[in-house]
């Protein structure tokens, strides 16, 4: 699965971008408040050669675009955007042109520590007012900008509309791109999810209010690992009629899908949004339109369906068929004509009286990758020719090869004829082609293989094709843990040159179609997943439709894909591991409690494992409150406690949930708790055997868990914790730890050793032999104590790598701040330094004895439920179990 998701995806098909002139980057000068409230944040402005030259007094001409990175992401990243608007704004002699702002977050992990979220937000706010204060005495001064956001810088972009004395009007135009708006990739701090539920409910509550913004969500498809697609589509409920999400594998002329930082540099996508741009730019303001309604006219056209004609807001709906064209009638209901250095223009009429009876449905392709206009609908015609037609070329679609249009003839009552044109063409070579058709002999449907099959069991078809389109309508295909691979064999009847086929994957409930084309004859493989589930009001067909060769057979055969099956748990379940594999290592934790009370011995970590860990321990119930949760009664019971929903709940909700997918989560968190363990295990041995060799052993100590010299190591590391970085005080106490128990595991060696010389030289020595069980007995609890120190450490190595992110922030920001302000972990930090401090001292005689060890025991498997239940789409609740259960430990060692 991993496998699948990390390599097996599509090849790059993206073009970089490059600029002619070296690239510049002017520092604004921000207000003396807003550049001391934010020390670390920066705005500037690109610029190339003698434009970046004209630009450094800033008297500023544009139109204003605002770039936003994300995590971890460069003011730079604008350089794609700003040279390609450069170079479109020459082709026009700079009648329009833009000017492109981006802002330096510091490079800050925003999608792992969510402290500084509203920060940016508010600091963009700041920049925005900053920006159109630079064209304030312009003759065509902009009121509003338009917004790129990357990743995260999307969401902060969202954000925005969340500020109370921010205006709406202000923003007109947003696009993001592979921008997690749904749920953060990694839920590691509460400030993140917070910030998440505070803008969607502000989207959807106020969806009447947005909608003279205008946005489009651009994701990057299977390439981008790092966030799925289905994140980043927009919430359903927000605006429907000013909002648009797609996918880059589905944008016309580009259909590929890009990485996660190739999306901000992708030639192909990025000449789609520049186009967009320029087509909408209003001529009277000179600014982006401020009609709503144009604006999604403009991103449909680029973004979603593209009729291989420059944009015009008001087509002309008639036009004259003039010209000294040949007209030809075509009587047949099929037609293909090649185009090679004719001189002639042709007009071919097709009259649709004799057609209607028969046939339900027109298709025409044209090879030819043109703007001009080249199929029209005759509405007023003589003997001879049309003398009045509708251009129909704006109900076209172009796709890699050729451009196509489908029509419906019910739909046109009014045109007496289809008439194709063919202007002379010297030099050029294409084919065109038109076929009449009843839909029913065109649609086949393909019911795909069940998810349990495996790949040995496969659904075929046979297309004997004898004309130019087939719909293959693959049934029952509508979740996300379904996967498939498509093969389609072409058989060609003569080995003539043939044009490529396409074969376009049509998702119909969402825009995430992929293209695939291929060589004729040929076998291509095609990979079939979705990003969206299907909606339960959504009742079409996903569909396969194949632009074929007239002479020749396709046969398409479908399998289950096991690995790619695997790879959807993996894309939309990731974050999700954590939390199951700590959840194995604290059930292992509560049974060797457990075997502690019943046998006085600490099992192996490994063996405790294997014992203890099973899933039928907890799923079960998280199952049985999820069903319950369907009932009204319940959901009340259960909102009077105040408990919150149930994330598996959540996840089916939002159509995310698979059969079987926590069993199959909890024994992938089995694995990895497994190897983590042995890994500790041996590392320690041979970290222990080297310190052996290098430094003489003392023998064990006994000595009181707290004493004088460890609360002065205690107290600091809590107010390091409470006034620097709770994650920095937590490493520290972590190193300590495992320095103390390479200690344990020292002495444990050392004894060892020293027990067998004694028990050898026990024969002639009576006296040594009676020391032979004091030692003995020593020796069992080191070992029993070693052990126990391994599984806690193995614990409070998941409890390191969940706050670590906050932990870089902090070391990134220290130039600027000693203290994180907010800390996500400072209080559960203070808690930890206490109980480790205690811990790495304690032994399992201590707790042997103990009245509280049952309970201490039993603990483990509920906080392991409730862990599964509350901490999938929360990963920050995590340490908080933990540490409840930890401290219960030390409770033991007084009680």
């Amino acid at each position: 699965g991993v496998q699948d998701v990390m390599f097996l995806y599509e090849e790059n098909r993206c073009s970089m971008t490059y600029m002619y002139e070296y690239p510049e980057y002017l520092k604004i000068k921000l207000p003396k408040k807003t550049a001391r409230r934010y020390p670390a944040y920066e705005l500037y402005l690109y610029g190339e050669g003698s434009y970046a030259e004209e630009n450094k007094n800033l008297l500023l001409t544009g139109i204003p675009v605002l770039f936003l990175p994300g995590n971890a992401g460069s003011y730079k990243q604008v350089r794609s955007l700003g040279s390609i608007a450069l170079r479109k704004a020459e082709d026009v002699d700079f009648k329009y042109h833009f000017n492109f702002f981006s802002v330096n977050f510091n490079e800050e992990l925003v999608a792992l520590y969510g402290g500084s979220l509203q920060r940016q937000t508010k600091f963009v706010h700041e920049c925005i007012k900053v920006i159109l204060k630079l064209y304030k005495d312009q003759e065509f001064a902009p009121s509003s900008v338009a917004i790129v956001g990357h990743s995260m810088g999307g969401l902060v972009a969202r954000a925005l509309l969340t500020l109370k004395n921010f205006k709406p009007e202000l923003i007109n135009l947003l696009i993001t791109q592979a921008t997690p708006h749904i749920a953060p990739v990694m839920p590691l701090d509460k400030y993140l999810t917070d910030f998440y539920t505070a803008v969607n409910n502000h989207w959807i509550l106020k969806a009447q209010d947005l909608r003279n913004l205008t946005t489009l969500s651009v994701a990057g498809g299977f390439r981008d690992y790092q966030v799925r697609s289905g994140l980043a589509f927009l919430p359903r409920l927000s605006q429907h009629d000013s909002a648009l999400s797609v996918v880059s594998s589905a944008v016309p002329r580009a259909w590929a899908s890009t990485d996660h930082l190739s999306i901000v540099w992708c030639k192909e996508l990025i000449l789609a949004t520049i186009r967009a741009f320029f087509d909408l730019i209003d001529e009277n303001t000179r600014q982006i339109t401020e009609d709503p309604k144009k604006r999604m006219s403009v991103l449909n056209h680029h973004f979603v369906r593209h009729p291989a004609k420059m944009f015009e807001e008001n087509p002309e709906a008639f036009t004259n068929l003039t010209g000294a064209f040949m007209w030809i009638t075509v009587k047949g209901s099929k037609w293909t004509y090649s185009v090679y250095n004719d001189s002639d223009g042709k007009y071919f009429a097709f009259p649709l009286e004799s057609h209607r009876k028969s046939y339900s449905h027109v298709y025409c392709e044209n090879s030819m990758l043109d703007t001009s206009s080249w199929i029209y609908g005759c509405m007023n015609s003589n003997s001879s020719m049309c003398l009045e037609a509708a251009d129909l070329s704006w109900r076209a679609e172009l796709l890699p090869t050729t451009k196509v249009v489908m029509l419906k003839l019910l739909d046109y009552p009014s045109l007496s004829h289809i008439v194709i044109q063919v202007p002379p063409a010297v030099g050029n070579k294409y084919t065109l082609g038109c076929e009449f058709f009843k839909e029913d002999s065109r649609t086949v449907q393909l019911p795909v293989t069940h998810l349990f099959s495996f790949g040995l069991s496969s659904s075929k078809i046979l297309l004997n094709s004898t004309g130019l389109i087939y719909n293959v309508q693959l049934q029952h295909f509508n979740q996300i843990y379904q996967a498939f691979k498509i093969y389609i064999d072409s058989h060609c009847q003569s080995p003539k040159e043939r044009k490529p086929s396409v074969y376009r994957l049509h998702i119909p409930w969402s825009y995430e179609d992929s293209i695939t084309v291929a060589k004729v004859p040929s076998l291509a493989e095609i990979s079939a997943k979705l990003h969206i589930a299907q909606p339960h009001d959504d009742s079409s067909l996903p569909q396969l439709i194949i632009y074929s060769s007239p002479d020749c057979q396709y046969e398409v055969i479908l399998k289950t894909s096991l690995i790619q099956v695997l790879g959807q748990i993996v894309r939309f379940h990731a974050g999700a591991f954590p939390v199951y594999i700590v959840s194995n290592i604290l059930l292992t934790y509560g049974g060797q409690l457990s075997t502690l009370i019943s046998t006085g011995q600490c099992s192996d970590f490994s063996l405790e494992l294997v014992r203890t860990a099973k899933p039928y321990k907890v799923e079960p119930f998280i199952s049985i409150v999820v069903f319950l949760q369907g009932f009204n009664w319940f959901r009340e019971i259960w909102e009077s406690l105040s408990l919150p929903e149930v994330d598996a709940a959540v996840l089916s909700s939002q159509d995310a949930w698979f059969p079987l997918v926590s069993l199959i989560l909890f024994l992938f968190g089995t694995g990895i708790a497994y190897w983590s363990g042995l890994f500790f295990s041996t590392s320690l041995r041979l970290f222990s055997s080297l310190w052996l060799t290098l430094i003489r052993p003392t023998e064990l100590q006994k000595d009181k868990l707290i004493t004088p010299r460890r609360l002065c190591g205690m107290i600091p590391l809590a107010l390091v914790s409470w006034t620097t970085c709770g994650a920095f005080a937590v490493l520290i106490i972590y190193l300590q730890y495992l320095f103390k128990d390479s200690g344990h595991s020292k002495e444990t060696s050392q004894n060892s050793s020293t027990h067998t010389v004694k028990a050898q030289s026990s024969v002639d020595s009576i006296p040594e032999a009676t020391q032979s069980p004091s030692n003995n007995k020593t020796l069992a609890e080191a070992v029993n104590s070693l052990k126990m120190h391994i599984t806690i450490l193995n614990l409070f190595t998941w409890i390191v790598l969940l706050n670590l992110p906050s932990l870089i922030y902090w070391l990134k920001n220290l130039r600027y701040n000693v203290r994180l302000d907010p800390d996500p972990c400072r209080s559960t930090a203070v808690i930890l330094v206490c109980i480790l401090e205690i811990l790495m001292n304690s032994s399992t005689s201590e707790v042997k004895s103990s009245k509280l060890l049952k309970i201490a025991a039993k603990v483990p498997l509920p906080l392991s439920v409730a862990m599964l239940a509350f901490g999938r789409m929360h990963l920050y609740r995590v340490p908080h179990f933990v540490t409840f259960s930890l401290l219960l430990h030390v409770l033991c060692c007084f009680v």
